[in-house]
């Protein structure tokens, strides 16, 4: 099961990498060192759920109907490949950064705490990305490869969350220049086409 689970890692890491609302926000919470274990543990206990919720429920609904697993299979694949290619088409000219709203973070507990589980588990991509794609991608795993599989997941969340939450006072100049962000979207499509690539394989 160990290449389920790093399978499992590897698509995870891909869709929770890229830059988004809730990355920018925790940078930017770690840079200006608020409440930032806080903000880290929110983000994770929230894709935590929504990874578990797709492994729990829609997952097994999808597998358990053949014809909409074979649909969602597909359309996850085209998902990926136009992931990829975003990604890849971001890599190539540069335009990725890390944008500041300009809005000011309340100094407060709680409203740093909403934020953070709002910019979790009211974004869109959130649930598309974990509950449905993660979900449907586990459920056709032989042999409950789908525990494994969502528990790889689960790490690279744990891992990346972690990591830019805890580690962006070192990771802040990296991601400063432009090449540091071309490398990672690169990265991220070549994971992507190779994990649409295994679906047909």
């Amino acid at each position: 099961m160990s290449g389920v689970f790093f399978k499992g890692m590897a698509m995870g890491g891909g869709l929770i990498v890229a830059i988004g609302a809730q990355n920018a926000f925790l940078l930017r919470q770690a840079l200006q060192r608020q409440y930032v274990v806080m903000c880290v543990l929110a983000c994770i206990v929230c894709d935590l759920l929504l990874i578990a919720l797709g492994a729990g429920s829609v997952g097994r609904l999808i597998a358990n109907t053949p014809v909409l697993l074979e649909g969602v299979r597909i359309g996850g694949a085209l998902f990926l490949i136009e992931y990829g290619r975003r990604a890849a088409l971001s890599a190539w000219r540069g335009q990725a950064q890390l944008v500041d709203s300009g809005e000011s973070v309340p100094p407060r507990r709680g409203p740093v705490l909403r934020a953070a589980i709002a910019l979790s588990l009211l974004n869109p991509h959130a649930w598309l990305d974990t509950v449905v794609l993660l979900g449907a991608i586990g459920a056709q795993q032989p042999d409950q490869g789908q525990m494994s599989f969502s528990a790889g997941a689960m790490a690279a969340s744990i891992l990346w969350f972690s990591s830019l939450g805890l580690g962006s006072r070192w990771l802040a100049p990296l991601f400063a220049h432009p090449a540091a962000w071309r490398t990672l979207d690169a990265l991220i499509a070549l994971v992507m086409w190779a994990i649409t690539a295994s679906l047909f394989i």
